[in-house]
């Protein structure tokens, strides 16, 4: 977090023209209340057309006058509080920052953004003082006007508090709460003054653009709710991780590629719960997302583990610039796959697979299918997976061949994985019995992993090795590596083969 962002914890008060001052000292803890302070302040709230910003409650703005002039993006945490972050004003009042437009990047996929509400506040602030000069809030009593600036104009007028906890805690809201409801005054339903402003709904209309009823929910206990239910938590994921990608924080690019899979995972499993709505072009790009974001992500990996390796030889036994030739062989290739990923983000394709998953995840695609209730109808499907990984081990243990037993053992990891990610979903019916099934899915899962990361790692020293040859360089060294990388693949063979064989004939048998 940048060192002018912030984490704002506030709650908003809706009050009359009327509506008579609480006695702020009374509140437990507050020492004393500053003399008020008066401030004009004027905000131009930006968002798309569809207001695609003020559906997920994020508030962009770009505000004149106070203590914080400048723009801010305020990014939802809780109920109560949001992260804030700070931009100077700039320039150009209408060119939102960039780092602004990267993080909500997710939520615009591509679309404009332009003014829709100018909000005119004449605030008078009063802070809240502990025993010791601490700030522990702020009380502000605001007049607000507001403009909205869609093809249909609208102006509104309100008066609301804010309280604004700083140095104070929670207890300290909560008994604001109590304080002001005895004078009649509660929370407000908006979250913010571009909420009220633009009720969500009402502005849609406004603006011209469709609004759909959402679709019936799926019937509780049944297969389609929690279907539903666990894609939503998944997509949460996915957009969690699509602003910590964009800004390079770390495990963000494996944490997104592994929503992504589980995403695609129930919509393969579970297709019959989906009918024909999510077709075979969500999956290819699902697919697509999932391997560009493997790229960048695995490069960085290999050359991290090879590097490692390096490190245990000893050092007489280290010939040529091995740890040169690798930093910048697999350096390139985490830079075209980075950079690769970068342009995804934004490319029309990406922002129309979110949409693609957004419909999904709305249940409108939910086949009759879906209303069996789960316990009865996820079994069934799971079961076919599991047979289709039970049919995968015995065809590896058939396959001697190294090439081909690789491939072999590869395939088998990739059907414990579906039966991992289609138990942990279904946990929520039958959880101990699920959970089970997943926990002998994973070990499979994990150990081939490692087996796989031996396979990658060796034919990249084949490769490496081959190119110290072409220029002269020893070679001995690559095969020491490729020889320890040989000895790690055979003893998470040994762990796989354990693991395999607690594999359920079944769900009813787990």
């Amino acid at each position: 977090m940048d060192a002018s962002d912030s984490r704002e914890i506030e709650r908003k008060y809706g009050v009359t023209d009327s509506t008579p001052l609480p006695p702020l000292r009374s509140l437990p803890g507050v020492g004393r209340v500053q003399r008020p302070r008066k401030f004009l302040l004027e905000a131009t709230y930006f968002d798309t057309s569809e207001l695609s910003l003020a559906e997920q409650h994020i508030t962009l703005r770009r505000r004149t006058g106070g203590d914080d002039a400048g723009w801010h993006l305020k990014l939802p945490l809780s109920a109560d509080e949001r992260r804030e972050l700070h931009e100077p004003l700039g320039e150009n009042p209408e060119f939102v920052p960039v780092r602004f437009r990267t993080l909500v990047a997710v939520h615009v996929r591509g679309r404009a953004i332009h003014p829709v509400v100018l909000v005119r506040t004449r605030r008078t602030v009063r802070q809240l003082l502990g025993p010791n000069e601490e700030v522990l809030g702020l009380f502000c009593d605001d007049e607000v006007d507001s403009e909205r600036l869609l093809p249909t104009v609208l102006g509104q007028s309100w008066r609301e508090w804010e309280l604004e906890l700083l140095d104070g805690d929670s207890d300290l809201l909560d008994a604001a709460d109590a304080l002001f409801a005895a004078a009649g005054v509660y929370r407000s339903d908006s979250a913010s003054k571009l909420a009220h402003a633009v009720g969500t709904l009402g502005a849609r209309v406004a603006a011209g653009s469709p609004v759909t009823p959402p679709p019936k929910p799926p019937r509780p206990g049944s297969a389609g709710e929690l279907l539903i239910a666990a894609l939503r938590e998944y997509r949460r994921e996915w957009t969690i991780q699509d602003v910590r990608v964009r800004t390079e924080l770390p495990d963000s690019v494996h944490r997104m590629r592994v929503a992504l899979a589980r995403i695609r995972n129930a919509v393969g499993t579970f297709h019959p719960l989906l009918g024909d709505g999510a077709g075979s072009r969500l999956r290819s790009d699902l697919r697509w997302m999932g391997h560009t974001l493997g790229a960048a992500r695995d490069a960085d990996l290999l050359a991290a583990r090879l590097a490692d390796l390096l490190r245990s030889e000893a050092p007489d036994l280290v010939l040529g610039p091995i740890a040169a030739r690798i930093a910048l062989r697999l350096g390139e290739e985490a830079d075209t796959a980075t950079s690769a990923l970068r342009d995804a983000l934004d490319s029309p394709r990406y922002f129309r697979l979110l949409d693609d998953v957004d419909a999904l995840c709305s249940g409108a695609m939910l086949s009759a299918m879906a209303d069996g209730r789960a316990k009865d109808t996820l079994p069934a499907l799971v079961d076919h997976l599991i047979a289709r990984l039970r049919a995968a081990a015995r065809s590896a243990d058939q396959t001697r061949d190294g090439a081909d037993r690789d491939l072999a053992l590869h395939e088998v990891r990739k059907k414990a994985k579906k039966v991992r990610y289609a138990a942990e979903l279904a946990s929520a019916s039958r959880p101990k019995r699920w959970r089970r099934i997943a926990k002998s899915a994973e070990a499979v899962q994990d150990a081939l992993g490692g087996h796989h990361d031996t396979v990658v790692a060796r034919q990249t020293l084949l490769r490496l090795s081959a190119d110290a040859d072409q220029a002269g360089e020893s070679s001995f060294s690559y095969g020491r590596l490729h020889a320890a990388e040989e000895r790690l693949g055979d003893a998470s063979e040994a762990v796989y083969d354990r693991a395999v064989r607690r594999i359920p004939k079944s769900v009813d048998t787990a």
